[in-house]
């Protein structure tokens, strides 16, 4: 079972900080994302959005990286400064 935790826009348009996901591994964040998004509607077009940042342990994470048993991701909204 792995942790999935949502911040900013996403966490509030979601409506919930964070849920578990069950995986088949090897699995990748592209996975976690579409398993997500079968979840309905609003989950398919805040994460399908090219923008969505992610992160694994709490380090930043491509649709690429592997998600092995116990990992926590993380999903957040690009990050603007000045």
């Amino acid at each position: 079972m792995n942790k999935i935790l949502f911040f900013g826009q996403l966490k509030e348009r979601i409506g919930c900080a964070n849920t578990q996901v069950e995986l088949e591994y090897p699995s990748s964040v592209a996975e976690v994302k579409l398993q997500l998004q079968q979840r309905g509607e609003l989950w398919q077009q805040l994460l399908a959005q090219g923008n969505v940042l992610s992160a694994v342990n709490q380090t930043m994470a491509s649709d690429e990286t592997d998600i092995n048993a116990g990992d926590e991701i993380a999903f957040f909204p690009p990050v603007t400064g000045g």
